[in-house]
């Protein structure tokens, strides 16, 4: 299924990243370990926001995939099964109409 993950880093957590050089470690680490089909990296409600987009095979990549973002950065992790646009022509499609 595929969904995005959004993780909103604790401010601190982040700059004590940055500081010591380990963030952008990290993030490639987990950039390589998730394979997304598409990642972006912004701000939302002040605090520095990942949104990854992947195909998750089994919910229980879920503790593997978020643990270093809650372990390293404090983040606050969601998960929300999201379509592209083929996907929503085929549901679409099954309605019948």
């Amino acid at each position: 299924m595929r969904v995005m993950l959004k993780a909103c880093m604790d401010t601190e957590k982040a700059n004590e990243a940055i500081r010591s050089g380990t963030l952008g470690k990290l993030i490639q680490e987990s950039m390589e370990q998730i394979k997304p089909e598409a990642a972006y990296f912004t701000t939302d409600h002040g605090k520095r926001t990942a949104y990854v987009f992947f195909d998750m095979q089994d919910s229980a990549q879920m503790p593997v995939l978020s643990e270093p973002f809650f372990l390293n950065l404090g983040a606050e992790v969601t998960y929300t099964p999201v379509m592209n646009a083929e996907d929503v022509e085929r549901g679409l499609s099954q309605l019948g109409r």
